[in-house]
């Protein structure tokens, strides 16, 4: 499978087309904070790594995780739920979407006009189909929001919620996190890519939506963003996928005496490790198959490395890389 235009463009306005992932290190302070003052500091310095990638005359589109967000969303539900009913997970999704976008559409045009490349930032808030029969919705595994006690989880699991107990740190919910399908709302980034501009898309996954009897309705599930960004870079016709995480590679015997970066790797090594258990499931498993599946299925570069090396990583020079 091949991308791009007949004339052997990647699409747009000329240049490669890169899509980003950018991980939770990029939306919180070192410590985890997600306070707005730590939120709006770690975007900040983000940016200023995606802007140098525009500036060069990269076309970028970048999608985001949302987790700490969402977690806060979570705690204001049950903190304010005798005030104002509480809303849905999906609808948590949304408006996370709406505000990381927002602030990095705001620090992104700000580290444009700094290097005098001004581009327009959009950001595109998008729905991510999943099955409704998904084996998740069955057993719920993916943790989100804090950790409580046990009282506080067994009065939310009395609503129809579902907690796990993870040891001495306390209860946390589990939800679905359920295979992306497609990226619904994609037909919009990628006109505002042609239009020249910088799209930010399918935020913390996208909003997970499920058909019934021929109707989309939003589901009570997390998506994983890095297999929804591989997804969306394909729709875009990227030719590049980088996912910046804050390790400098995916490890193997991650943990063991054995443990060693991996730099350059192909589709098949990435397929063998992942069966062989060298990933964890609940970290590095998802971004590993984001790559391999972006390749695979025709991507020209893809690579896992730390947000500070985001331009060497996209041009093959730094991180995990893994090329077609």
């Amino acid at each position: 499978m091949t991308w791009g235009h007949a004339d052997g463009r990647s699409g747009g306005h000329g240049g490669e087309r890169i899509l980003i992932a950018l991980g939770g290190n990029a939306m919180t302070a070192p410590d985890g904070s997600a306070t707005p003052d730590a939120q709006a500091a770690a975007i900040e310095a983000a940016m200023a790594h995606v802007a140098d990638l525009v500036a060069a005359g990269a076309r970028v589109a970048l999608t985001h995780g949302n987790g700490p967000q969402v977690g806060n969303l979570l705690i204001k539900n049950q903190l304010a739920s005798a005030v104002v009913p509480p809303v849905p997970l999906d609808w948590c999704g949304a408006q996370t979407q709406a505000t990381v976008g927002v602030m990095v559409m705001n620090a992104l045009e700000r580290a444009l006009a700094a290097r005098g490349a001004a581009r327009p930032v959009s950001t595109a808030v998008t729905r991510t189909l999943v099955d409704a029969a998904d084996p998740g919705f069955a057993a719920p595994a993916k943790p989100i929001g804090r950790y409580f006690p046990e009282a506080e989880a067994r009065r939310s699991m009395a609503l129809g919620q579902v907690w796990k107990r993870f040891g001495d740190r306390g209860w946390r919910r589990v939800v679905a996190s359920p295979e992306p399908l497609e990226i619904l709302d994609a037909d919009a980034a990628a006109v505002l890519l042609d239009a020249g501009h910088v799209v930010v898309a399918a935020g913390g996954g996208g909003v997970p939506v499920a058909r019934s009897d021929g109707v989309l309705r939003g589901v009570e599930a997390v998506v994983d963003k890095d297999l929804a960004a591989q997804l969306l870079a394909r729709r875009l016709e990227a030719t590049t996928l980088v996912i910046a995480t804050d390790v400098e590679n995916a490890m193997t015997g991650f943990g063991t005496p054995r443990a060693r970066p991996l730099h350059r790797t192909t589709v098949a090594e990435l397929t063998e490790l992942a069966a062989a258990g060298h990933f964890a499931g609940g970290s590095m498993g998802p971004k590993v198959e984001a790559v391999r599946r972006f390749v695979a299925s025709g991507g020209r570069r893809a690579a896992i490395a730390s947000l500070a090396r985001l331009g060497d990583a996209a041009h093959g020079g730094a991180g995990t890389v893994v090329e077609g």
